[in-house]
């Protein structure tokens, strides 16, 4: 799996969770702005943010990073 699925997979984990852009923001610590980049495929977070972010999500990295399906 390459970084553009990677990235894909998580806006999806995005889309999905009942939590808006900014909230998410808050969560993990970076700016509203910062998360429409990832949703644009713009960038991709730093570890630590991403760890955050599945956390937050209650989605397991190794379905975003494409090592688990589920």
């Amino acid at each position: 799996m390459d970084l553009e699925q990677i990235q894909i997979r998580l806006r999806e984990c995005i889309k999905q969770s009942p939590y808006s852009q900014k909230e998410i923001a808050k969560a993990v610590n970076v700016s509203p702005q910062t998360i429409s980049k990832y949703m644009k495929l713009d960038i991709f977070p730093a570890l630590d943010t991403f760890a955050k972010l599945c956390k937050f999500l209650d989605v397991k990295s190794d379905y975003v990073l494409g090592i688990d399906e589920y």
